[in-house]
């Protein structure tokens, strides 16, 4: 995994395993690889993933199960997307809306190339 300076580790392994849940590689109700497994397959410090751990059972993402491990929990796809909605509404819009005033992109010709994605990744 190729890291960004610009946001903290934890928060990025964070988005990674946020990912895996939306993308339904991890399911609800489902097992996820402990701190250590994961850890060596991102290749970073243990401490950082526990950190991602904390965090996500803190927005009732993951739970624990005393003695088995951490799970997805139900209805975390909805609270990811809830989470991400408003952190893109906050963070990456007003930079978005910026970089079109700066560059004088036509809202229209977003729109348009918006429907053209929606329409390829709607037949696959």
């Amino acid at each position: 995994m190729n890291f960004k300076d610009k946001e903290a580790i934890y928060l990025q392994i964070a988005d990674y395993v946020s990912e895996h849940i939306t993308l339904g590689k991890w399911l609800p109700e489902e097992k996820i690889p402990s701190v250590r497994e994961l850890a060596v397959v991102l290749q970073v410090n243990p401490n950082t993933v526990m950190r991602t751990y904390e965090y996500l059972q803190q927005h009732e993402i993951l739970f624990n199960k005393r003695g088995l491990g951490l799970f997805v929990a139900p209805g975390a796809v909805e609270k990811i997307k809830s989470i991400r909605r408003e952190r893109f509404m906050k963070q990456e819009l007003p930079d978005f809306f910026i970089s079109l005033y700066l560059l004088e992109i036509d809202p229209d010709d977003v729109l348009r190339l918006y429907e053209e994605f929606r329409t390829r990744n709607d037949n696959n």
